[in-house]
């Protein structure tokens, strides 16, 4: 997140403010779709969320806010409303965060929620550039997150 500026309410600046570990936030509802996301592919995947709205499909995005612990609960539930599920992360495809959502789903009863396979957006699967523009080209943008949905949902 460094360089991410972003509005907070007032009570995250009170020094009594916690948040606990364990529990993800739903930061748009939706109804065709579940997108988990956590850092700054939050802001990417809600991004992708306004543009398919546009298309008449309505993005559940969840804000994991910890991977460990991750809220299995809050995706299953999701899950089990959406029928569909997109991870995104900004890490690369083999051992991540949505490879490890995959897993979880899978030994659970959201597994039998699915319409579709998980479609897992992530960077390139090379070693992360350090010049801007070409860590740009390898993290995933908004459409990816766009064409992820449209291939889970056939469109």
């Amino acid at each position: 997140m460094y360089g991410a500026e972003f509005d907070v309410a007032d009570e995250v600046l009170d020094k009594d403010f916690v948040l606990p570990l364990n529990k993800g936030k739903v930061v748009r509802e939706g109804k065709h779709v579940t997108i988990t996301a956590y850092a700054r592919m939050v802001k990417v995947s809600l991004e992708a969320a306004a543009e398919l709205e546009k298309q008449g499909i309505s993005c559940e995005v969840i804000s994991l806010r910890s991977i460990r612990p991750l809220d299995r609960d809050l995706i299953v539930d999701s899950i089990k409303k959406t029928n569909h599920l997109i991870t995104v992360e900004d890490g690369w495809p083999q051992s991540g965060i949505g490879a490890e959502i995959c897993g979880q789903v899978f030994e659970t009863e959201a597994f039998w929620h699915l319409d579709a396979p998980v479609e897992r957006v992530t960077s390139a699967d090379i070693p992360m550039p350090y010049s801007l523009p070409l860590e740009q080209a390898t993290t995933p943008r908004a459409h990816n997150v766009v064409n992820a949905v449209l291939k889970s949902l056939n469109k």
